[in-house]
């Protein structure tokens, strides 16, 4: 992957660059509930989002795999410096109480990973379906569709077309460290 073989540096300022981009979505300022995930295998660091977000006085989340399976996402509170657990995909997760845990129709924005994406807003993950499972509600939604789902991922992410599935649910916005491309 493309994405793997960028520095350090570069990584860095995507970062910020992203960073500026998500801070200005005109959505942002009033969302007091907002989902990130942690960077793994190269993917844009949401970090520095977070970071300002909880700074701002918003309630960050992590997501978490649910509880009983079906493998679906439920979001857990957290702030930098929280500790964190390795899920049984070796992914950390905030260690969390039931109380702690958020479904994820009770977000306003959602910042989700991706691996490739089109300017139409269709998604490329990593193949669990996890994201796509845990919003599917929202494609029968005809007015209400919050949580403001948000791609996030490089520039050089962006493909020509992404083949879409009946069950994938398509992004809202996706933000690179150079654009915003709102569906």
């Amino acid at each position: 992957m493309q994405r793997q073989k960028l520095s350090a540096a570069c990584r860095a300022s995507a970062a910020h660059d992203a960073c500026k981009r998500l801070l200005s979505l005109r959505r942002f300022p009033g969302a007091k509930h907002i989902a990130f995930y942690l960077a793994a295998d190269g993917e844009l660091d949401p970090l520095p989002v977070l970071e300002r977000a909880c700074a701002m006085g918003k309630q960050c989340y992590l997501p978490v795999l649910h509880p009983i399976g079906h493998k679906r996402l439920w979001f857990a509170a957290w702030r930098p410096g929280d500790p964190l657990r390795a899920n049984r995909y070796n992914i950390l997760e905030p260690r969390w109480l039931p109380s702690t845990l958020i479904k994820p129709w009770a977000l306003d924005l959602v910042v989700v990973p991706l691996v490739a994406f089109d300017i139409t807003g269709n998604r490329l993950g990593m193949g669990g379906g996890y994201y796509d499972r845990s919003f599917a509600w929202r494609k029968n939604r005809r007015c209400w569709k919050d949580p403001l789902l948000v791609g996030y991922g490089y520039e050089l992410q962006k493909t020509r077309h992404v083949s879409v599935q009946p069950w994938d649910v398509a992004m809202d916005v996706i933000v690179t460290e150079s654009a915003l491309y709102m569906r």
